[in-house]
């Protein structure tokens, strides 16, 4: 039987701090074939992922180029293939072609001024992107290289090491792979102090925990247009999924319902920080939340499952709001467990927490948190692409 494969995602971001695709991999816990691995990746992502918006798709291919019949029909053309330049000589033009034909699209990483050179008429212009070191001897000499082939290369930065390599790239317009996004915090210079707005939303989510009457949430939302606008805008969302013309506030939270509407609060309540606002924090924010109410699904009662969301989500709040989370989670009233999951990765909810934290690593734990758990690599891998796909949906 075939070692169960998971996957592991790391976001592309492009200067302004949007995710604009993610590099996927697979993770294992014992050794796998490289090409087998790049088949059944391609095969996944050919599967599941042909109508969901999540931007490019890079995935890793190691020792050269993949032989001709590894390609399964009907890759979505926002597909693009790693291939290592070292491994690449004159006799891959041919596979290269044939992928390109296919629809993939080839990046190049590991290349060499001296590789640039060389295959500038011949394997340079099959390709697309160019991957480059953080921090490479010759990264500005590799990236005109690259602006000039024809046609041009995007170039993107193999991964930035923290929040001062991604700003010096995003001033010179250069995209990147963030794999220590989640565990990288940004300084923020807000005092340690909750924002009116966002105390003005702890407010909300605290009547909403308590069942307090739509009428008195109305009344309330009603001081704040903009929150008003926001609410119209997430409830006619893709995500949301309500074809209902919304005739008023009352209305839109009589629609939502208290646990949507809680929901979309604790999204909101992590934008109110303008000083150390990242969206592509806030995003895998909302991942990790979609993605453990999934895992949680079939596993445990629904508003059981339900509570999960606010597990994900609230996991990144402390980086999103610049406060310690103790701060944030003694000013709502929370389930116990969730606060159990939340501080110390324990109780009923930390070990879904903990592997959803997993995927967004490459360092080999998912396999025994997705067996601790009793949820096979088929669930986890299909709950995570449904979370990605799900996020990209979700307006604020």
């Amino acid at each position: 039987m075939p070692d169960p494969k998971f996957l592991v995602r790391a976001p592309l971001l492009d200067p302004k701090q949007q995710v604009v695709g993610y590099r996927l991999a697979w993770q294992s816990s014992v050794p796998t074939d490289p090409q087998e691995d790049v088949r059944q990746l391609l095969d996944f992502v050919g599967e599941r992922a042909h109508d969901a918006e999540l931007g490019l798709l890079f995935l890793d291919a190691e020792r050269g180029v993949p032989p001709g019949g590894i390609l399964a029909g009907g890759i979505p053309g926002n597909t693009v293939l790693m291939l290592d330049c070292p491994d690449l000589a004159e006799d891959c033009v041919a596979g290269m072609a044939s992928m390109r034909e296919q629809g993939l699209q080839l990046a190049l990483r590991g290349a060499s001024l001296a590789f640039m050179e060389t295959h500038a008429e011949t394997l340079l212009p099959l390709a697309t992107h160019i991957e480059l070191p953080w921090g490479h001897p010759d990264f500005a000499a590799l990236s005109n290289l690259a602006k000039q082939a024809e046609p041009p290369l995007a170039v993107v930065v193999q991964d930035f090491p923290g929040w001062g390599e991604f700003d010096k790239s995003a001033a010179h317009g250069v995209s990147g792979f963030f794999g220590q996004l989640c565990t990288t915090p940004r300084p923020i210079n807000n005092a340690g102090a909750l924002s009116p707005q966002a105390i003005f939303i702890l407010q909300l989510m605290q009547m909403v925990q308590e069942n307090a009457d739509v009428r008195h949430i109305e009344g309330v939302l009603k001081r704040d247009a903009a929150l008003s606008y926001k609410l119209f805008r997430y409830i006619n969302s893709p995500g949301f999924g309500i074809e209902v013309e919304i005739e008023s506030l009352r209305h839109a939270v009589t629609m939502l319902g208290y646990t949507p509407l809680f929901r979309w609060l604790s999204v909101l309540l992590a934008t109110t920080n303008t000083a150390g606002y990242s969206h592509a924090l806030l995003q895998a924010a909302i991942v990790r939340g979609r993605f453990a109410e999934l895992l949680g699904k079939d596993l445990l009662p629904r508003g059981e499952a339900e509570h999960l969301f606010f597990v994900g989500m609230f996991s990144l709040l402390d980086q999103l709001l610049g406060i310690p989370l103790e701060k944030v989670v003694s000013q709502i009233l929370l389930p116990e467990p969730v606060v159990q999951a939340l501080l110390g990765r324990e109780g009923v909810y930390g070990p879904f927490l903990s592997l959803v934290e997993a995927c967004e690593q490459r360092d080999g734990r998912v396999p025994a948190l997705a067996d601790a758990l009793f949820v096979t690599s088929t669930r986890v891998n299909q709950a995570h692409l449904a979370a990605l796909a799900w996020a990209h949906t979700v307006t604020i």
